[in-house]
């Protein structure tokens, strides 16, 4: 179980902090939605989440596979409708190291596990995810 708290600091700015490691995140609300825009905002948070998961999933199998992806990097778009205010689309590309030591069932592999991460899975299906493998 993790455990984690969050405290409303006003001017629509929060702090949360993960207790066991001490770790704080500040949010903002966006420029566009009366905010400051100084810090990322909760819907940023939710595309960065995604990102980071796959990169993590994708290490993981790379451990197992004997797979170098140190550096592999990423670029986040996030695309919001109105009514009701929401995120429609993450658009994710995934800038993978080494391709050209990487067989394609390897590829296959860390596509797989990418789009199966536990937080492309924890998302509504309303949520288009575009991700996009640059081996």
């Amino acid at each position: 179980m993790v455990q984690m708290t969050s405290k409303y600091l006003g001017d629509l700015r929060t702090e949360g902090i993960h207790l066991r490691s001490g770790n704080k995140i500040i949010t903002d609300a966006p420029v566009d939605n009366q905010g400051k825009g100084e810090a990322y905002s909760p819907t940023d948070l939710v595309c960065a989440a995604l990102s980071s998961c796959m990169m993590t999933i994708m290490g993981q199998v790379a451990v197992r596979e004997q797979i170098e992806l140190t550096g592999m990097t990423s670029e986040i778009t996030k695309v919001m409708v109105a009514n009701p205010r929401r995120i429609s689309e993450i658009k994710i590309k995934l800038e993978i190291p080494y391709p050209e030591k990487l067989s394609d069932k390897q590829k296959e592999v860390l596509r797989r596990a990418a789009l199966t991460c536990p937080v492309a899975m924890s998302l509504h299906p309303d949520i288009k995810q575009e991700v996009e493998f640059n081996f």
